[in-house]
């Protein structure tokens, strides 16, 4: 880490999305023609015909990086998000809840083309996602939007591979990557979804080269950069490739490679588990937390697990209870 004085623990760039939550039966998904787990990318069109077959639960701010900063707000941590919202109705939501959350938001809004950008979660009975993504205004984020001082002054630069779908969105990621580096900051980089490394595995492989420090993956996605069946086999490529790699296995826990090292960390136990919406992102958000904290990363990755296993006991991918108060108890029976 850099000695240089930084306004934020975490800067993070992604998609500034509202998601709408909904419960569904299996023959639900399977009547719509949707992959059940997966994220869908659809147009307005489908999203609109989708929302009016469902009754949903609840709507509210979201977005997978959004979600992780929100998270590290919870634990008591100073972070900064950029993304980009269309200047409407679900716009001026996103940026109030973000806001209230205790982030701070960076955005010149749109005043004309694409709205503001929904998800879709559709949660079935054994608590699996299936999100249906309207990407509108979120895609829209430019190098423009990059300030330099902004991205300098957090200890770290989190960027998520969500963005990578449309091409003025992954030149503002390479320049805010670019800036970081250059100001001596660490990236850290969330593979997204295994559908979202399928279609860019060699850009990722590239950037992970280039640029980052710490990784964030679940079991699938590092299996599919890799194209391997192996699990273990993937965390051997991954520790040649990057510094830090932080990878879940749902109910297996979670596995650190660095170097050298590996720290396996078991989940956390879960009486009731109700939606998994958010389980990655509130990991990485612990784990940041941790790390930015100077901890070792055994505890980083159980930070991790404990903000992870309390955002799957209820819907949506926002903490019920401060984080904070939640770690410094959970560490404390110890």
């Amino acid at each position: 880490m850099t000695d240089t004085v930084t306004t934020y623990d975490v800067v993070a760039i992604g998609n500034a999305i509202v998601d709408v939550l909904a419960k569904v039966s299996d023959d639900f998904i399977e009547e719509n023609g949707l992959k059940k787990g997966s994220m869908a990318l659809m147009d307005a069109a489908k999203a609109g015909e989708i929302y009016e077959l469902i009754d949903p639960e609840r709507e509210c701010s979201g977005g997978s990086a959004a979600n992780t900063v929100a998270a590290l707000a919870s634990f008591g941590a100073t972070p900064a998000f950029i993304g980009k919202v269309h200047d409407d109705m679900l716009g001026n939501v996103f940026r109030r809840d973000i806001g209230s959350a205790g982030v701070e938001f960076f955005c010149t809004p749109l005043n004309q083309g694409p709205s503001t950008a929904r998800c879709i979660v559709l949660v079935s009975p054994d608590a699996q996602r299936t999100m249906n993504t309207y990407l509108g205004a979120s895609v829209c984020l430019t190098p423009d939007d990059i300030l330099e001082e902004i991205v300098t002054s957090g200890k770290i630069l989190y960027i998520e591979g969500y963005l990578w779908d449309e091409e003025n969105a992954k030149q503002a990621l390479l320049k805010a990557c670019t800036l970081a580096k250059k100001a001596g900051r660490e990236v850290a980089f969330s593979l997204s979804d295994s559908f979202c490394v399928e279609r860019h595995r060699e850009d990722f492989k590239q950037l992970i080269a280039d640029y980052v420090d710490i990784i964030f993956a679940n079991e699938s996605e590092l299996k599919s950069l890799y194209q391997t069946e192996d699990f273990y086999d993937a965390v051997k490529l991954i520790r040649k490739d990057c510094k830090i790699s932080a990878i879940t296995r749902e109910a297996k826990g979670s596995v650190v490679a660095s170097g050298k090292i590996t720290v396996y960390v078991d989940a956390e136990e879960v009486e009731d588990l109700v939606d998994t919406t958010g389980a990655g992102d509130l990991y990485a958000a612990g784990f940041l937390y941790g790390y930015t904290q100077g901890k070792d990363l055994g505890t980083c990755a159980r930070i991790g697990g404990i903000a992870a296993a309390e955002i799957i006991t209820h819907y949506g991918a926002r903490p019920e209870v401060s984080l904070r108060g939640l770690i410094r108890s959970k560490l404390k029976e110890e």
